[in-house]
């Protein structure tokens, strides 16, 4: 455990000079309880705080009712109606666990599945953002905001731990399932949907609730059936992980950090709520060039799963639901809707899910069928040499001609 810098005194107040917050009682305050909350958590820490601030961010705070069992089962009913066309439609096996392919549950219990299925991804994001920003011999002693440094290292991980519980109890607030946002899974495991989302989502639109379900049961499925090829799950994999392990902060000084704050409002809740309030800030992260690299291959990648996926329910959905062009437009406006918060995590993770990149990841689907038929599709997921570049994604020509599929 880090000493305690204000063991032996009151960190608010007095004239010693050792003391960086002296006349800064919000700084000293959050110092000794940052110091206390890492006696109690000990090296466990950074996990419980990122699932206690999840569940919080998830919930509001709130106790959740659990599912109710009726309805639970309702949903097992529709997720066999939409496994069964998914893998006649796509010729994929959608992987299942037991007897449930898809699983009603909470938001806390949605919280506390993802954290543990991307545990690995979510580790290298939190070392990557909290790498040394740089060395404190560089810090100018005259600068009025050298004096964050100490209180800066003491947040680092505990502001990690925060930073990962807000942005997975953020997805929770909004998520329908597990893939929206399109991150593998583990295959062996049920697929979640979250319930009160989606019969929420289905009242404020005035929609079916059984049609709202079905379809989401089925976005998921298809989602959970590409990503359950296993090359593709580990490409997809291994992007993620690289993107997200290259953040570079080295370099960003701490006035570069602080410089929207006035020095004369320091001690202002209000002025320093909002500093913090800006994730960019906050985490210090800047996009590298290593990351840069890698965006073109996961930008393609993930356009053509998204778009593939939109071409398989709009195959399914137009026989099964009555109303399906209603509530596709519904839907596929919710998801390119998202707040701040929700693209800040998009571009955390390098998913930045636009309209742009579904219309992309379409274009090149519907160019694949046009010159040969949906069947072609399926090539897609016969080997990793099938996966396009991104310069077939945008000319998919150049991928018939390339896995020798001559066009019709």
């Amino acid at each position: 455990m880090p000493e305690d810098p204000f063991a032996d005194g009151d960190p608010d107040h007095g004239d010693d000079a050792s003391n960086p917050f002296a006349g800064m009682p919000l700084f000293g305050d959050l110092a000794r309880m940052l110091n206390q909350q890492m006696g109690r958590q000990g090296a466990g820490g950074g996990a419980d705080t990122a699932r206690q601030f999840a569940v919080n961010v998830a919930t509001g705070g709130r106790t959740e009712p659990n599912v109710d069992p009726v309805q639970r089962m309702r949903v097992e009913e529709l997720a066999r109606v939409a496994e069964l066309h998914v893998g006649q439609v796509t010729g994929l096996t959608v992987p299942t666990s037991g007897s449930t392919v898809v699983e009603a549950v909470t938001r806390t219990q949605w919280v506390e599945r993802t954290l543990v299925d991307h545990r690995t991804l979510l580790a290298r994001l939190s070392e990557s953002l909290a790498q040394d920003p740089g060395d404190d011999d560089d810090i100018d002693p005259g600068d009025p905001l050298a004096m964050l440094a100490p209180l800066m290292k003491m947040m680092g991980p505990m502001m990690v731990g925060m930073a990962t519980g807000s942005m997975v109890g953020h997805l929770a607030q909004r998520s329908f399932g597990q893939y929206d946002l399109p991150i593998p899974r583990p295959a062996d495991q049920s697929v979640l949907l979250v319930l009160s989302n989606i019969d929420g989502f289905a009242t404020d639109w005035s929609l079916p609730t059984d049609d709202v379900r079905l379809w989401v049961c089925i976005h998921e499925l298809t989602h959970h059936a590409v990503l359950g090829v296993p090359h593709v799950r580990q490409r997809l994999d291994a992007l993620l992980s690289d993107y997200v392990g290259s953040f570079d902060p080295q370099g960003v000084s701490l006035g570069d950090r602080f410089d929207d704050l006035d020095p004369a409002r320091m001690g202002d809740p209000d002025a320093l709520a909002g500093l913090l309030g800006n994730p960019d800030v906050l985490l210090g992260a800047m996009r590298s060039p290593a990351q840069e690299a890698l965006l073109p291959e996961l930008e393609a990648l993930i356009a053509v799963v998204v778009g593939y996926v939109d071409h398989i329910m709009d195959a399914i959905g137009s026989t099964l639901l009555g109303g399906y062009g209603q509530l596709t437009e519904a839907l596929r406006r919710r998801r390119v809707e998202a707040g701040d918060a929700d693209r800040f995590v998009e571009r955390l993770l390098g998913l930045e899910l636009t309209q742009a990149q579904y219309d992309r990841g379409r274009r090149f689907v519907d160019g694949v069928v046009e010159r040969t038929d949906r069947s072609a599709l399926a090539r897609l997921w016969d080997d990793e040499r099938n996966l396009p570049t991104p310069a077939e994604t945008d000319a998919p020509g150049l991928w018939l001609a390339r896995i020798d599929l001559p066009a019709t």
